[in-house]
């Protein structure tokens, strides 16, 4: 069922947020721009009295906060996710400033859940992390001092989603097809690395960075459902010829 506003389908991720304030924070800063799908991933401290008097009154938006153990069961359903930094990351993913990452997650919000995922206060998102995500969002900043706080980072993406809203017809969904899940990507890659593995190609002791590399490959595509199933197809059927 396509909601009733595109920012219905749209998920604040926080992983591994240290001060139950920004948890609070972040709350306040989505329900002033009409966001209210909040998911923690690893909280240190949640629920929390802090967290509590942040929100501001954006209780209902704090209380139906679903808590995940990874990142992945965060992203679980979703099909397209942004990865937000204020430091310049050297990683293979595209990047967009903030106008141009919010009118991207909307194109497709209207379709299906998206998600902006947000790291921990101290050091950001890992590179794993971002791997799971198919672009990234940078906020620009002082180069000399871009320690962004977590809840401003996610009032100004809030702030970017709520202003693009009236344009969003002007950015069509990037594919014709419906985009795969992140739960079938992450069995994709899976099944890749075990028929690498088998096949001798990757050894597992000596890994490299081959997946990491394989991730960023296809994160620069928007893969669709039947696309999955032709190369999940064609793995298996390399497997049936061993």
């Amino acid at each position: 069922m396509i909601p009733l506003c595109p920012l219905d389908n749209v998920r604040v991720i926080l992983s591994s947020p240290s001060h139950p304030g920004n948890i609070g924070a972040a709350a306040r800063a989505m329900k002033t721009m009409g966001l209210a799908s909040l998911y923690l991933v690893n909280p240190k401290s949640f629920p929390d009295k802090e967290a509590e008097r942040r929100s501001a009154g954006a209780w209902d938006v704090l209380n139906s906060a679903k808590v995940c153990t990874n990142l992945n069961e965060a992203l679980s359903g979703t099909t397209l996710a942004a990865a937000v930094t204020a430091r310049q990351r050297n990683l293979s993913l595209e990047v967009f400033d903030p106008p141009q990452g919010a009118r991207k997650i909307l194109s497709q919000a209207g379709k299906s859940p998206v998600a902006l995922v947000f790291g921990t206060e101290t050091s950001g998102l890992t590179s794993e992390e971002i791997s799971k995500c198919q672009f990234m969002v940078h906020i620009p900043a002082n180069p000399e001092y871009s320690s962004l706080n977590l809840a401003s980072a996610v009032q100004v993406m809030t702030y970017e989603l709520r202003m693009a809203l009236p344009n969003i017809e002007e950015y069509p969904p990037p594919t014709l097809g419906e985009l795969a899940s992140h739960d079938e990507i992450e069995l994709f890659y899976r099944h890749f690395e075990d028929t690498m593995i088998n096949s001798g190609f990757l050894d597992p002791k000596n890994p490299k960075h081959l997946m990491q590399r394989i991730r960023r490959l296809y994160s620069r595509t928007n893969l669709e459902k039947k696309e999955i199933k032709i190369l999940r197809g064609i793995l298996t059927s390399l497997k049936k010829k061993e």
